[in-house]
């Protein structure tokens, strides 16, 4: 088990249910939203959802070492690393999507959810759900919609933004059954892994914790809590700095950062600074990672009064909170891709498909599309289910142009209607 420096407990200021000037306050939903969806069209989605499994990296995938789509940490400065990823962008191999782009909803998968965060695909189709306020990860049958609980997270303690945030899916989980997640406790926020065995009665499936990596800080805001198993089979978590914002340049801290570590909560060979998961930092709270078709991280995070950002994550790049919100231009800083003002989106989860980034706007109540051809955006951001489903809490991709998205109306901060939270499938181009 790995030991990280605990952050302190932010209690004065409760900005996420007050709002950042606004930013993240209490939304309702626009009059044009949809009703209920009274079928689910789910032909083919179990196929599709095996194929969008915790990835296994594939060739290529170097364990322990400098993450593909990446120049190594070693050989030279973040802006070395940002140049290699734009000579990469600019290749002819880097096919451009269409400026326009379209979302069909095609189905529910399931109804009635409790503050949903992490949603993870099993092999065959189901899927794992955690609920932020009930501490518990339950099972999703995607040709019914039957939801069973197989467990509650021992050490959960709820509260603000804080509770069972990310979930993801061992890379040997064939073999290990391991399911990971990261989740506030009454002293930090940490990452622990549990045995699944579905052999045992419904509610009492998993097995005991190991916590792999403790001592995040924590908060009653900005806490952070997405994971991920990248294309290197290592393990990256994104973090909030709880409103201490000195804590996203402190690079002693773990608050305000993307963390990269083994499956184990160890240090990472190639990582920027030897003995530390430290991957980036700068950060004011990151809620959404994601790779691209060459490997490259992305990551969303949310902004102060002014913009939120899309970032291109480079290792050992300094992402500028608090000293910069944006794209500021300032030496030393890394600058967004893509921003957005903070009514629009605050951004929490994201995922790639079809030559895009897909981002899942908390406040702004919609869906963004980034185009992208390589590291470049081709077009303007563009939305979509505007104020249709309320909160949007997180984008799963399934392969292909078929996605999973989470609402969040039952966050405390939405407005929520019959048969909310919702698991929704997209096909998008």
């Amino acid at each position: 088990m790995r030991y990280g420096r605990v952050g302190t407990v932010r209690r004065a200021r409760n900005a996420e249910y007050t709002g950042y000037v606004g930013h993240m306050g209490y939304t309702g939903r626009g009059a044009g939203r949809r009703g209920v969806l009274a079928a689910v069209v789910l032909a083919g989605c179990g196929a599709l959802l095996a194929a969008g499994c915790s990835p296994e990296g594939g060739p290529g995938a170097r364990p322990g070492g400098s993450p593909p789509g990446t120049a190594s940490p070693g050989s030279g400065s973040p802006g070395a690393s940002a140049s290699a990823s734009a000579g990469a962008s600019a290749s002819p191999e880097a096919a451009a999507p269409p400026a326009k782009g379209a979302v069909t909803v095609t189905g529910e998968v399931a109804k009635g959810l409790e503050s949903p965060w992490g949603v993870v695909p099993l092999p065959g189709g189901d899927l794992l759900v955690a609920s932020r306020d009930k501490g518990t990860i339950s099972r999703v049958a995607v040709g019914s919609g039957a939801v069973t609980q197989i467990g509650k997270v021992p050490g959960v303690a709820p509260g603000g933004e804080g509770g069972l945030l990310g979930l993801a899916l061992s890379p040997s989980f064939a073999s290990d059954r391991l399911v990971y997640a990261y989740f506030t406790t009454e002293s930090d926020n940490r990452i622990a892994r549990m045995r699944y065995d579905e052999q045992r009665p419904a509610g009492q499936q998993l097995g005991a914790p190991d916590t792999v990596f403790r001592g995040i800080p924590k908060g009653l805001i900005h806490n952070g809590g997405r994971i991920a198993f990248g294309p290197d089979k290592m393990l990256y978590a994104g973090t909030g700095e709880t409103g201490e914002t000195g804590l996203a340049q402190d690079k002693k801290s773990l608050g305000g950062k993307i963390l990269r570590m083994t499956p184990d909560g160890d240090p990472v060979h190639g990582n920027p600074e030897a003995d530390s998961v430290v991957y980036s930092y700068g950060h004011r709270n990151v809620q959404g990672l994601a790779w691209d078709k060459d490997k490259r991280l992305w990551a969303a995070e949310f902004g102060q009064h002014t913009w939120d950002e899309l970032n291109l994550i480079e290792p050992g790049a300094n992402y500028g909170w608090p000293e910069a919100e944006g794209k500021a231009g300032r030496p030393g800083f890394r600058d967004p891709v893509a921003v957005w003002k903070t009514d629009e989106a605050s951004p929490s989860g994201i995922a790639w498909a079809e030559g895009s980034v897909w981002m899942a706007g908390l406040k702004g109540n919609r869906l963004w599309r980034i185009p992208l051809a390589g590291t470049v955006p081709v077009a303007e951001p563009e939305a979509f289910l505007e104020g249709k489903y309320g909160r949007l809490r997180t984008v799963v991709a399934l392969g292909g142009d078929k996605l999973l998205l989470v609402t969040s109306e039952t966050d405390g901060r939405g407005s929520p209607e019959a048969g909310d939270d919702r698991i929704l499938t997209l096909t998008v181009r």
